[in-house]
């Protein structure tokens, strides 16, 4: 009985708890996931390059 009643307070406290936290409201939500996004296109796009020139670059030395 005593575990029932420590997972009841547990989830009594996490209630409490989540009604003090502060959302994010929806614009806020909406630039951070445009700017998520805008980030990894731009890492995606750097490590495309540096992959593309460290091939050619391997492709000289083989050549040679």
């Amino acid at each position: 009985m005593k575990l029932f009643k420590s997972i009841w307070q547990y989830l009594k406290d996490s209630i409490k708890e989540l009604k003090k936290v502060t959302w994010p409201t929806k614009k806020q939500i909406t630039v951070y996931t445009i700017v998520v996004i805008a980030m990894s296109l731009a890492v995606a796009i750097y490590f495309g390059i540096l992959d593309y020139f460290f091939n050619w670059l391997l492709e000289i030395i083989i050549k040679k």
